[in-house]
């Protein structure tokens, strides 16, 4: 937006009577909480869905009765603000953050505006896994009924069960239809018998493809015939699997339509499944198992299928590379979060494309007993391997499956300590990747001495590096006593008369713990000479902060 832009919508929200459920004025003359502003961020943009606006506004540097300009001094370097757009994202289900973040010079100070998107229709947004919204000025829980109406916009349509006035039984594929016809004695064995008495259009219609003979949407996606898809435009029934080199270079491609059914196979006979080799504890030969388990290829391309947002026009990607497959498919994740689902363990209340989805359960496609996407996680949970990662951000589902082992050790604890929950595999998961942890995470981890460290670096704690070999890892970042810098420095100033601060990092970085960043590094050093100097151990010669010349004081020569 232009400067005038902002400007005439900061006046027009300054002129309200009053807050309103979509506009929230603060100070924030030094700082704001985060914790609290994530809850401001999830109670606007749910109530903007509510209200029927396409976003909200919170706005620094307002003062919240008269609307007067206070000015605000938060985060006021622009990349701390842009980081807060990433920060945000961690916390809330399917990575919703916020529009943009905009600042505004005006004469009396300084206004930092937060663009909110409403949430998206069925969705309610969560921060730290709890919904919020507003009572008349008040921030509160969002209750049951404001909750229910916005997961209802979700299933007031379904796409997939549309009529297509114009198709018929001959634009659907025979040999899909074979197939279906197969899949489905094989769900349902008491029907065998019956099942084959039928003619098409009795199956079609029992398998839940048509309705009344007539033919769906449904039926043109799964048993369509190539040059039917043309029935469902402008939506798409394609998948394309795509092979990439250690280099990202694309190798190798295809790209199937209609009849999805008979494309299924078709892609998974093109991902190479590799044998992966690593050696098991108490023994020197190599155990041999698949890079992926071929239920967990199926489920998670079934579940792209089913899930499609066929309405944004676009077609679902399978990306090959050495290591990992990931799977795309477009719009966003009903559940909320991947952590409920797995916890949970049990069928879906709301879906997307209700009609397909049934279809696909009847021709034993997909299992809407629920418990799909949990039997991925104890398969990688069975090879050691890390579990797999769902990034919902950017308005699809892209799922990465992971084929090897990222550490041995850590896939050890894994296998051996049987008292882990799957969830608590999954925490530990994240630490091994470097991801953010959740407030309830971090508290829990760290409960069980599973972790150690100080936010966002955390690493395996003692206990757990006992049990799997890794101590030198954990001694690695284990921070030593601080009177052994102490002492370090000071030896080092005695037998050499002098240090510069080069000097005194070369002594010490290596042995500070691995968790430390540069900059944490660099302070933890100052904070050490700063208490050498106040106790009178040394000096700063030169008299130079920037080019200190540290010596030691004349009593301890």
């Amino acid at each position: 937006m232009t400067t005038p832009e902002l400007e005439q919508i900061l006046q027009d929200l300054r002129n309200l009577s009053a807050e309103t459920e979509v506009a929230e004025f603060k100070e924030a003359k030094n700082g704001y909480d985060f914790t609290k502003l994530g809850k401001y961020f999830s109670a606007l943009s749910n109530e903007a869905n509510l209200k029927g606006k396409p976003h909200a506004w919170l706005v620094f540097g307002i003062e919240d009765k008269r609307h007067q300009i206070v000015g605000s001094r938060f985060r006021p370097q622009r990349k701390d603000l842009d980081s807060l757009k990433g920060e945000i994202a961690n916390k809330t289900n399917n990575r919703i953050t916020f529009i943009e973040i905009h600042e505004l010079q005006h004469p009396d100070g300084r206004v930092v505006m937060f663009q909110i998107p409403a949430a998206p229709k069925g969705f309610p947004v969560a921060f730290d896994g709890h919904y919020y919204g507003r009572d008349g000025e008040e921030l509160a829980p969002l209750n049951l009924e404001e909750i229910e109406r916005i997961r209802a916009q979700a299933t007031t349509e379904d796409w997939s069960v549309a009529i297509v006035p114009d198709a018929g039984i001959e634009d659907l594929d025979e040999e899909a239809i074979l197939l279906a016809r197969k899949n489905y004695k094989n769900k349902f064995p008491e029907k065998a018998d019956e099942v084959d008495s039928w003619n098409n259009i009795t199956f079609l219609n029992k398998a839940k493809t048509t309705i009344k003979g007539k033919i769906t949407r449904t039926a043109i996606i799964l048993l369509g015939k190539e040059e039917s898809e043309h029935f469902i435009n402008p939506a798409e029934a394609k998948i394309r699997w795509l092979l990439k080199d250690v280099n990202g270079n694309d190798k190798d491609y295809l790209i199937v339509s209609c009849p999805i059914l008979l494309a299924v196979d078709k892609i998974y006979a093109k991902i190479r499944n590799l044998k992966y080799r690593y050696l098991k504890d108490g023994t020197l030969f190599p155990d041999e198992v698949n890079q992926y388990e071929p239920y967990s290829i199926r489920e998670a391309l079934n579940n792209c299928i089913a899930h499609q947002d066929y309405t944004k026009h676009g077609r679902i990607n399978v990306v090959e590379m050495d290591d990992q497959l990931v799977f795309t498919n477009l719009g966003s994740f009903i559940p909320g979060s991947v952590e409920k689902v797995v916890k949970e363990d049990a069928p879906e209340e709301h879906y997307r494309n209700r009609f397909l989805a049934s279809a696909m359960f009847n021709l034993k496609m997909v299992d809407t007993a629920g418990g799909g996407i949990k039997k991925i996680f104890n398969f990688q949970r069975e090879r050691f391997f890390p579990m797999p990662d769902y990034d919902l951000s950017g308005g699809k589902v892209k799922v990465t499956i992971s084929g090897k082992i990222l550490d041995m050790e850590y896939a050890r604890l894994l296998a051996r300590n049987k008292d882990l929950t799957l969830e608590e595999i999954m925490m530990l998961d994240k630490v091994q990747k470097k991801q953010a942890l959740t407030e309830f995470e971090e508290k829990h981890l760290k409960n069980k001495k599973l972790i150690e460290g100080r936010k966002p670096n955390y690493y395996i704690g003692i206990k757990v590096a006992q049990k799997t070999g890794q101590k030198a890892a954990y001694s690695k970042n284990k921070a030593f006593d601080k009177s052994y810098y102490l002492d370090l420095i000071e030896k080092a100033v005695r037998e050499h008369g002098s240090l510069d601060r080069k000097d005194v990092d070369e002594l010490l970085w290596n042995k500070l713990p691995d968790w430390m960043t540069d900059k944490q590094r660099k302070v933890k050093i100052n904070h050490l000479l700063t208490e050498l100097r106040v106790n009178n151990i040394i000096k700063n010669e030169s008299g130079i902060d920037a080019k200190p010349k540290w010596v030691l004081t004349g009593s301890n020569k």
